[in-house]
């Protein structure tokens, strides 16, 4: 994985054989205040949300091309090694408070690069379906009837039901021309069967 300034990405993955990544609140929160730690650093979020198996978060990098970290003798940009720190510091929490050891998640982490003007197809944007693809999971694994009921995703602030969040409107607006008022409409629309994944 590697990331370059600028660009939007579609980064998920999901629990080591589908197994479950979070049991509670507080697994959802630990994620969430990691995600504040290792990705807001070195991304703008524009669309996320968290199942109990997996997770989506799609972002715009925003480091320097120029930045490097180290690790041993691997070099990373900041943003990767932000997604990193994310996936095995969630992993070690987890891990000490289930009393467990081994891979949480699946091996790669994959990353999108929505920027790729071979996504634009025709009639669909592949962006900005994405966008809506990601905060309509809840119900398309069927964990409520009304995406207002999830907590765990960027739903409830963009439809005005929260007032804070990782996202920015403003920067909404311009990668995905976000109109408040059609919000709930259109993330409810039929979402074409290209972007499904097995998570």
């Amino acid at each position: 994985m590697k990331f370059e300034p600028d660009h939007i990405y579609h980064v998920f993955n999901q629990g080591n054989n589908k197994q479950q990544l979070f049991h509670t609140r507080d697994d959802y929160k630990k994620f969430i205040s990691f995600i504040r730690d290792y990705i807001l650093p070195y991304a703008d979020i524009v669309s996320w949300c968290l199942l109990p198996n997996h997770f989506h978060i799609m972002l715009v990098a925003k480091f320097d091309s120029g930045e490097f970290v180290k690790s041993g003798n691997l070099r990373f940009d900041p943003l990767t090694n932000g997604v990193r720190k994310l996936i095995s510091g969630y992993s070690h929490y987890f891990n000490d408070k289930y009393n467990r050891s081994g891979a949480l998640f699946r091996p790669k982490t994959k990353a999108k690069d929505l920027s790729d003007e071979r996504l634009r197809f025709k009639e669909e944007d592949y962006l900005l379906n994405c966008f809506y693809y990601i905060l309509q999971n809840p119900l398309r694994h069927g964990l409520v009837k009304d995406l207002a009921e999830w907590e765990f995703s960027a739903f409830r602030f963009y439809a005005g039901l929260r007032e804070h969040d990782f996202c920015s409107k403003e920067i909404v607006r311009l990668v995905c021309e976000y109109d408040e008022k059609r919000f709930p409409e259109l993330v409810m629309g039929r979402m074409p069967d290209y972007l499904l994944d097995d998570y």
